[in-house]
């Protein structure tokens, strides 16, 4: 199937990513733009897990944001591999716009794995009761129990979080994104978020 030139440049535009990639997923998904956006997300989700077992981040910058009424304030520190990168424009870009996630978004910490064990079971202890008291059976609770746990994710744990500038992509998406575009790992390594 011969692929539209102008179709390949808005899939690059809108994904960023290189034009034999494009070319390439549109192929595959037959020239449905949504698809290959679709298929593009998977093989960058699998570059990038890729690149993060593999590579050491141990450069990067501490970017800062405070809000306009002078009552918020964020420090983040973001990692790359190389000091080339971390200057980069795209890369000042993205801490800017994390700093920004964490003042508005007010995460409590990176990643599911920081979120403590013992405030993990209080949690799942009230959904269970919460659903007890609904009446739910005690074989879907367990199910249900997931769903709640991947919400509650979503509200305190920054990369699990919808980004603030654009809702159809998670904070990991758009990290991901970034080490499609940028060729290596990058990681927020942590965050502080003050409020008066």
């Amino acid at each position: 199937m011969s692929i539209d030139t102008a179709l390949i440049a808005q899939l690059r535009e809108q994904t960023g990513v290189g034009i034999a990639d494009c070319k390439e997923a549109l192929e595959e998904a037959k020239g449905d733009l949504t698809l290959a956006v679709e298929i593009l997300r998977k093989k960058g989700a699998l570059k990038a897990a890729k690149k993060f077992a593999e590579r050491t981040a141990s450069e990067g910058l501490i970017g800062s944001y405070i809000h306009s009424n002078e009552k918020i304030g964020v420090l983040i520190q973001l990692h790359s591999e190389t000091d080339f990168v971390a200057r980069n424009e795209e890369f000042k870009q993205l801490v800017k716009d994390l700093a920004m996630q964490v003042a508005a978004a007010n995460p409590s910490y990176v990643k599911p794995d920081d979120v403590p064990a013992d405030v993990l079971e209080k949690e799942k202890e009230v959904y269970r009761e919460q659903l007890k008291h609904e009446g739910k059976p005690a074989e879907m609770i367990e199910k249900i129990l997931d769903g709640k746990l991947t919400k509650f994710y979503s509200e305190v744990c920054l990369l699990k979080q919808t980004f603030i500038k654009d809702d159809s992509v998670t904070v990991e998406q758009l990290i991901e994104r970034a080490i499609a575009r940028l060729g290596e790992k990058i990681e927020i390594a942590r965050f502080v978020r003050y409020e008066i």
